[in-house]
C-alpha cells in the first residue's frame, strides 16, 4: 500500500505546550517541511518499526541453535491430539 497517493479524509488532532510546538516547527524547518509531513514521517517511520518488532525474530547464536535444535527433533507421539483427529466433526 502507498500511504502517500490516498486521499486524506482523516484528522488527528493533538495537543501540545508550545515549547513542544516550536520544537517541531524548527525540526520540520531544517528538513524543509511542514509540521504536518514531519510528524507523520516521524511517526510513520517509528509505526514501522514497533511493528517489524514484532514480527522479526532475532537471536543470538546460542538461542538460534536451540531454536534449530528444537526444529529438528523429532516428534512426540500426542494420543489425545491423533484421538481427537479421528473424531467425526461437529459441522458433518
Amino acid at each position: 500500500m502507498n500511504l502517500g497517493t490516498e486521499a486524506k479524509s482523516e484528522r488527528i488532532d493533538i495537543r501540545t505546550t508550545t515549547s513542544v510546538k516550536r520544537v517541531l516547527q524548527e525540526a520540520a524547518a531544517a528538513k524543509s517541511k511542514t509540521v504536518t509531513e514531519f510528524m507523520l514521517d516521524v511517526a510513520l517511520t517509528e509505526a514501522a518499526a514497533v511493528l517489524a518488532e514484532q514480527r522479526l525474530l532475532q537471536l543470538d547464536d546460542a538461542a538460534w541453535a536451540a531454536f534449530q535444535a528444537a526444529l529438528d527433533a523429532p516428534t512426540k507421539p500426542k494420543p489425545r491430539l491423533e484421538a481427537l483427529l479421528c473424531e467425526t466433526s461437529v459441522f458433518e
